[in-house]
């Protein structure tokens, strides 16, 4: 019995130890105690499914974010949590929920006080779908680079952004639509409180995001509610006009579809709206996006951006050359020159010179350029109205047609260099796709670039291809992030100039 017994000691001795390997040491934030868990190299330490915010549900939906409760005892930070209500996300829809609103660290900082750069990334999805938890956006390969990352949920579709006279009336701000925004602001608050005990420095705080997670960075730049949350941003494939030239969504206007939603739910009251299901709510209301509501955003976005009255800090933002392929139908040559002639009026006909439309193949092939032409000038605008408070910008333009994924699905040479596409390069997540030296090292530089922004607002270092500071008129070509990194042309100059008339010839007439 004796000889069993010390050998089952022995055995339980080195489970605890695989078990103490596989744990990362506890970490004592403002409302509680959490343990992690190792990343793939012992260093690494990991934490998923930290409660940032109260539970946004019951008499809390659709209200700012409320402080998280305070926990006795070590709670494990070792699961992601489910993502916020939307419809089926990703390969297989993931547990969706209105208690959502979670974050993720990545460290491999071993002490508190490193002081190292934060990134808190903000996924895309048009406000409508998405997850921190996403496998593309783990944080790990850039923590490795000597950053502590973040990714959090926020409220999506009519939870996130949805608006009502009685949600108005009843706010203190009197304001309603952007709990979403409000969601992102409580992220980064508890950044400030918390990143330091991960050993990341609350003064040293990048906010980065793709297609709406980059209209969403932009956004925080216009907002008064964001001052001291982060010094720099990156945005990649949308600015806070969206992808195109449009005007944000006024209040009075998203309280009236919220008015149009509760009659279709059949709700008589803001009591009995709190009180669908979310199943219910989720199916029949749709989602504003973000809306001037005169507190979040005070007003149009982009007129505080003309008027310079956003945040200063460096960016660095840039577009794809195959944008359209994610989101364009095919069209016919009657159908472009119809909707062009609708949408452009007295200058359709200098726009159809630029994209022809004398065939349907012609037609299909100018839908993308024009499409990829407007998304890029929204990013160098961006770049150039910031580059008028005396910060340094950066603008790039992917390139890079990722390989295809076995068996030809999710994009890949078909669709080109599209929109997202470069998303997996600066995680450095190649997922099923078969990557060559070039997508490796390509995803090297991208990555570091990054990192070195997040770290010095300047995306250059040691070994990388020299990235000039964006100028419209010394320096106007961007840094191409294709089969080669060099500074090079992006889209047609000409046509730029063009939708920058247009844009001119529309807030004139406004």
């Amino acid at each position: 019995m004796k000889r069993i017994s010390y050998r089952a000691a022995i055995l339980l001795g080195l489970a605890a130890m695989v078990t103490s390997a596989a744990e990362a040491p506890v970490v004592h934030l403002d409302s509680g105690i959490i343990s992690g868990i190792s990343g793939s190299t012992p260093e690494m330490r990991i934490y998923k499914g930290i409660p940032y915010a109260a539970p946004p549900v019951a008499q809390l939906r659709w209200r700012a974010p409320r402080p998280v409760a305070h926990w006795d005892g070590i709670r494990k930070a070792d699961r992601f949590s489910a993502v916020c209500m939307q419809n089926s996300f990703g390969p297989a829809a993931q547990p969706a929920s209105e208690d959502c609103l979670y974050l993720n660290v990545w460290t491999s900082a071993k002490a508190a006080g490193e002081k190292r750069p934060v990134m808190v990334w903000i996924y895309g999805g048009g406000f409508t779908s998405g997850s921190g938890s996403t496998p593309n956006y783990d944080g790990e390969a850039l923590a490795r680079k000597g950053v502590v990352m973040v990714t959090f949920n926020y409220r999506l579709g009519p939870f996130g952004f949805f608006a009502h006279p009685e949600l108005t009336k009843e706010s203190d701000r009197r304001a309603s639509g952007n709990y979403g925004m409000m969601d992102q602001v409580a992220a980064l608050q508890w950044v400030q409180k918390n990143i330091a005990a991960f050993g990341g420095d609350p003064k040293k705080v990048t906010v980065f995001g793709e297609s709406a997670g980059s209209i969403a960075v932009a956004d925080l730049l216009a907002s008064p509610q964001t001052k001291g949350l982060f010094i720099r941003a990156i945005g990649e494939s949308g600015a806070w006009m969206g992808l195109s030239i449009s005007s944000s969504r006024p209040l009075a206007d998203a309280e009236q579809a919220g008015v149009k939603a509760a009659e279709a739910l059949g709700a008589k009251s803001l009591a009995e709206l709190r009180q669908v299901p979310a199943d219910a709510l989720q199916k029949t209301a749709r989602s504003t996006g973000v809306i001037t509501d005169g507190w979040f955003l005070p007003e149009d976005p982009d007129k505080i951006w003309a008027q310079g009255k956003q945040h200063a800090v460096p960016v660095l933002v840039g577009s794809n050359k195959d944008e359209g392929t994610f989101f364009l139908q095919p069209t016919t040559a009657e159908k472009f020159v119809s909707q062009s002639r609708q949408r452009f009026g007295s200058f359709a006909d200098e726009f159809l010179k630029l994209y022809p439309a004398a065939t349907d193949a012609e037609a299909n092939a100018s839908q993308l350029t024009a499409f990829r032409d407007e998304v890029a000038w929204n990013m160098r605008r961006w770049a150039q109205l910031e580059a008028k408070t005396g910060k340094k910008t950066y603008v790039y333009y992917f390139t890079h047609e990722p390989p295809a994924a076995p068996g030809g699905k999710g994009g890949g040479r078909g669709r080109g260099a599209t929109h997202v596409a470069e998303v997996p390069y600066v995680f450095q997540i190649p997922g099923n796709r078969p990557w060559t030296d070039v997508d490796r090292q390509l995803s090297d530089t991208m990555s570091s670039y990054w990192v070195n922004f997040a770290a010095n607002g300047d995306p250059n270092g040691h070994d990388l291809p020299l990235w000039p500071a964006f100028d419209p008129n010394k320096n106007p070509n961007p840094m191409v992030l294709g089969d080669k990194v060099e500074v090079g042309p992006g889209p047609d100059p000409a046509h730029l100039k063009f939708i920058q008339d247009f844009y001119e010839k529309r807030e004139s007439a406004q």
